[in-house]
């Protein structure tokens, strides 16, 4: 006889399904009223914040224990920070959000300096290396397989923990960078994975503080700024006409009385270092030397008729090199950063219709050092390959100003300057794509969108932020047109910068005001070129709201 019994069919099927049907309803109805609840892993960790207690334990089998529910999030939103994160990958969650005894931990002792400021600044504790992990740590790690360079960074938000990983120091930064934003004002980090990087590798603010001297407290909070802001490069042009703004061992006979000290510029560098920041020294020659010159005026250059030129020292002179080199060499071990940027802009002897006639002394100089059809710009080219020369060293990388760089020279530039684009004013005056079509690198500091010049001289006129915002990307060299595409890679980033040329129209304060949001703007635009994920208005109320 076979063992299987024939299947009865249930006639009291309907009714049972109606019964779990009802039991069904109450449950969503509760759990319209209480939150949504899950069995499943998509909810934070036991004990993390935002997580709720069970308000309708479900039953399994009779005398089996049942999972606890855990809460079920939505898809996390993209953080909001400038400059805006470029990828971000949402998770359900309740993210993070520093609380007290909460801890930063670092994988690396290179990473110190990273995590003491994260943990300060969060208020957090600061515990050293550390392979413990807990509940609510922020881990700074230096991990190669970031895919990206450097600067690159990828910021986890999972598991109650902050994750801030990259290739190199200064990516990790950038990621606490971004977290801060992300919890200002008791805020919370979303669910989810950053990838970021910047666009372009120089992302700069300059500062003349020749014309106008800026205590060193007002320079310190820029760093800070920029910092946050994720530049990488502060620029400081410190001798000009107007004034010599450092001490100066060499000669003291230059030096203006309102000045930094060494130990107050090695501050600003050390606090720019710890930033990531790189800061950018130029003395500016052959032109704007004018402060030497008033100690030195045996130097000043002078034409047929004997009428001095401004700022502009005589080339011809051996003298002239000897006091610029001198105070390259000098500030060369103050300024250790990877950069300089040597000027050689605007010098007046080129700024006249028939140079060899009004300044027959260059001419028959340039002839003598390189040869009967050499001119003026010939000679003033080598000045600034022999300035190169004083202060090249292996990984510093050196600029000039565009207007330095001559159209149909027999000497030519050193390969390795950078063109520091600026203005398409002088005589002679060259489109990017000329130096680009060389295989020059440039930085971009666009003088239509990027000068902000006190007291708005010539035909100046404050920038804004939203003009950057909306018009103006790094391949806008000049004026408002982008040259081509297939020059992005040539064109490294750019500098906003602060010109004093009036420099009684605006106080320290106003100017801080003034360019707050052209930094802002800037630092968009230079870490991703693309239109930005905001409008300007939303923009604008992210910075009144991240302060």
């Amino acid at each position: 006889m076979s063992q299987h019994r024939r299947r009865v069919p249930n006639r009291n099927l309907p009714r049972r399904r109606l019964v779990v049907a009802a039991v069904f309803a109450v449950i969503v109805a509760l759990g319209v009223g209480l939150g949504v609840w899950a069995s499943g892993d998509d909810g934070g960790p036991a004990g993390q914040a935002g997580r709720q207690p069970s308000a309708v334990p479900s039953t399994g089998r009779a005398g089996s224990p049942s999972p606890s529910p855990t809460r079920s999030y939505p898809l996390s939103k993209t953080p909001r920070t400038i400059p805006a994160v470029r990828e971000h990958t949402p998770a359900r969650g309740p993210g993070w959000r520093p609380a007290k005894g909460e801890r930063v931990v670092v994988d690396d002792a290179a990473l110190a300096d990273e995590g003491r400021l994260i943990a300060s600044e969060l208020g957090l504790s600061y515990a050293g290396e550390s392979d413990e992990v807990r509940t609510g740590d922020v881990r700074l790690a230096l991990e190669g397989g970031a895919g990206g360079g450097p600067e690159s960074y990828t910021l986890t938000v999972r598991g109650g923990r902050v994750v801030i990983s990259g290739p190199g120091e200064a990516g990790v930064f950038y990621g606490t960078r971004t977290l801060k934003q992300e919890v200002h004002g008791g805020g919370t980090a979303p669910e989810g994975v950053v990838h970021d990087a910047p666009a372009k590798p120089v992302r700069g603010f300059m500062l003349d503080i020749a014309r106008k001297p800026f205590s060193a407290a007002w320079i310190e909070d820029r760093v800070r700024e920029l910092g946050d802001l994720k530049f990488n490069e502060l620029g400081l042009h410190f001798s000009d006409d107007q004034g010599f703004r450092i001490e100066s061992d060499t000669h003291p006979e230059i030096v203006s009385k309102d000045h930094l000290t060494k130990a107050q510029v090695k501050e600003i560098v050390d606090l720019a270092a710890a930033r990531h920041i790189t800061v950018v020294p130029e003395i500016d020659s052959p032109g704007h030397l004018g402060a030497v010159i008033d100690a030195h005026p045996g130097l000043q250059l002078r034409n047929v008729r004997g009428l001095a030129a401004r700022g502009a020292v005589d080339i011809s002179q051996d003298a002239s090199a000897k006091i610029v080199d001198d105070l390259l060499d000098e500030y060369s071990g103050l300024f250790p950063g990877g950069s300089w940027h040597l000027g050689g802009d605007e010098y007046q002897a080129l700024m006249v219709s028939h140079p060899e006639t009004s300044y027959p002394q260059l001419a028959a100089a340039a002839r003598k050092a390189y040869g009967s059809g050499a001119g003026i710009a010939d000679l003033a080219t080598g000045w600034l390959n022999d300035r190169a020369d004083t202060v090249r060293t292996p990984g510093r990388t050196l600029r000039a100003w565009n207007d330095g760089f001559y159209r149909g020279t027999s000497v030519k530039p050193a390969k390795d300057l950078r063109v520091a684009y600026w203005t398409g004013k002088e005589i002679g005056a060259r489109q990017p794509v000329e130096y680009l079509k060389e295989g020059r690198r440039l930085v971009n500091y666009n003088d239509e969108f990027l000068y902000y010049v006190l007291g708005e001289p010539n035909t100046f006129v404050y920038p804004t932020g939203q003009r950057i915002y909306e018009k103006w990307t790094p391949r806008v060299l000049r004026g408002t047109t982008a040259v081509p595409a297939q020059y992005d890679d040539q064109i490294l980033g750019g500098t906003f910068a602060v010109w004093c040329d009036l420099a009684n129209s605006q106080t320290q304060a106003q100017v801080a005001a003034g360019i707050r949001m052209p930094l802002r703007a800037t630092a968009q635009k230079l870490w991703d070129a693309g239109w930005p994920p905001l409008t300007w208005t939303q923009f604008r109320a992210l910075a009144d709201r991240l302060g």
